[in-house]
């Protein structure tokens, strides 16, 4: 309202400056009267645009420090864009963070991905698990609104159809054939039993081992399955003890394979005990306590970076404890590159309408703190890698990065 009544104002300020210009007799201006004209009004300050960003994880439950390590890493990411007053289009734009806990239940994610569908989000960070991220991808989908997985391995979530799914990590195909190939022939495992958690995560990275294992010309001697809030694996490891296993994997989270490893120490299960990226955190030696072992447990977490990436991450990682009083446990720099590649593919579309920067997240090549980040047809990552594990110490211990 107040720049349509400026220009009109300017306009009939032209006609009388014109009108005076064709009295011949007007008399010149004084110097002292042209110095006392006003200045020009300042030219009205930049728009600014502000820009939601959804972020789903457990940060209550068991899996808490998991899901609180995902949520600082997007703070991180959405401090650092304010910072750059990055531009979309002609504004200049104000990121702001939603943060929602959907404790790792698939209602509950449905529930809060509604609620950010309602909150008119401009994209979504998220979730962390495959049990709640596939269930709520749908509601994203039917939104329109970009939703990238820092942490989702399960297939199924990028193999449904939709457009607005993507994943910056590779999936349990290639997590779980790589630990079982591993588990053949490197840690020459012979007899191999199985133990799932069934959620759609667990089950999933254990059907992908149990598979890669026997291709490698592994015998499988056993699969049992409990659930992601038991404490008591007394009764499985004992049916499993009787078949001799030499290797034990377990799809499932550190919190209850902290507990599971401690049975396994119990009753004498002289095993290699192996596991995804939900076991492969730091918090999983201080689960574990003295069952840890020495160069027992081997797992994989699904990303990883060497060469010329691996000194700028190991900064952030640095700056990150700096800053929070933590350290990272496993995919807080994913999060933090999957808000960095919302807003770089809303810089370039210049909007940051979900409709109109939606083709740019899938055409996007961005050079990210966990490497090169570009998605197939499919949305999940190309060529993702993956970073083998042990712990030695007490401490997490990387092996190699293979992709």
């Amino acid at each position: 309202m107040q720049l349509k009544w400026t220009a009109v104002a300017l306009a009939a300020l032209s006609v009388v400056a014109c009108g005076k210009k064709e009295e011949a007799a007007a008399p010149a201006a004084s110097p002292a009267a042209t110095a006392a004209a006003p200045a020009p009004a300042a030219p009205p300050a930049g728009e600014t645009l502000t820009v939601k960003i959804g972020h789903v994880a457990p940060t209550s439950g068991a899996i808490a420090h998991l899901g609180k390590d995902n949520e600082l890493g997007a703070k991180m990411a959405i401090e650092d864009l304010n910072a750059q007053g990055m531009k979309i289009g002609d504004k200049t734009a104000k990121f702001e963070l939603i943060a929602e806990d959907d404790a790792g239940d698939p209602k509950q994610g449905t529930a809060v991905a509604q609620k950010l569908v309602d909150s008119q989000v401009n994209g979504v960070v998220g979730h962390l698990n495959s049990g709640t991220t596939i269930p709520a991808s749908k509601i994203y989908s039917d939104a329109g609104i970009p939703q990238i997985s820092p942490s989702a391995t399960n297939p199924k979530y990028t193999r449904q159809g939709f457009k607005t799914t993507f994943r910056v990590v590779a999936d349990d195909t290639q997590l779980g054939g790589t630990l079982g190939k591993y588990a053949v022939e490197t840690l020459k495992g012979k007899n191999i039993a199985v133990i799932d958690d069934r959620t759609a995560y667990g089950q999933g990275v254990a059907d992908e081992f149990e598979k890669a294992a026997k291709a490698a010309g592994g015998t499988i001697v056993g699969r049992e399955f409990t659930t992601d809030k038991s404490t008591d694996f007394n009764a499985i490891l004992t049916k499993l003890k009787g078949a001799k296993p030499d290797i034990l994997f377990f799809g499932g989270m550190d919190a209850v394979g902290g507990p599971m490893l401690k049975q396994v120490k119990q009753l004498g299960l002289n095993v290699k005990f192996m596991g995804g990226d939900g076991l492969c955190t730091g918090e999983l030696a201080k689960l574990a306590g003295d069952a840890i072992g020495e160069e027992m447990v081997y797992c994989a977490e699904a990303g990883g970076v060497d060469g010329d990436f691996k000194a700028p991450l190991d900064a952030w990682k640095a700056k990150f404890k700096e800053k929070n009083g933590v350290d990272v446990q496993i995919y807080a720099p994913y999060v933090y590159d999957a808000v960095q590649v919302l807003a770089a593919a809303m810089a370039k579309a210049g909007s940051a309408d979900p409709a109109k920067y939606l083709p740019e997240v899938g055409k996007i090549e961005y050079k990210g703190l966990t490497g090169p980040i570009a998605f197939d047809e499919k949305g999940d990552i190309k060529n993702g890698a993956l970073t083998l594990y042990t712990y030695k110490g007490g401490a997490r211990t990387q092996i190699a990065v293979v992709r």
